[in-house]
């Protein structure tokens, strides 16, 4: 997902494959490409593993909104720190979408508005 600067690119990398069991990997977390090298300037992990997959950059630019599909959670990660929350939500969360409009969030399969 671009950032909303234009300057990096977050890279969702799923590390945990479980449904209703432990996460079977640690290395859940987001790559931070920046454009102007090509490189990856950082990693952020999710504490404790995690399955970081669909979602958006809110509308100011300082939340990395990202559904945690295999884990039941969403993950909101600090744009600047990479400090992650997790929110507990139903069970798999899939398709997070940030709408334009400050404070419009959606969780849903693919063509599914809620």
């Amino acid at each position: 997902y671009p950032s909303r600067d234009g300057t990096k690119m977050y890279v969702a990398n799923r590390g945990s494959h479980k449904i209703h069991g432990p996460p079977h990997s640690k290395a859940g977390g987001v790559s931070v490409i920046d454009f102007a090298t090509d490189r990856v300037v950082n990693q952020w992990l999710i504490p404790g593993g995690g399955s970081p997959d669909m979602g958006n950059v809110s509308d100011d630019g300082k939340t990395l909104w990202l559904s945690g599909r295999f884990d039941d959670v969403v993950y909101a990660i600090d744009t600047t720190t990479g400090a992650t929350r997790k929110i507990p939500v139903g069970q798999e969360p899939h398709g997070l979408t940030v709408w334009p409009q400050p404070g419009r969030y959606s969780i849903g399969h693919t063509g599914i508005l809620r």
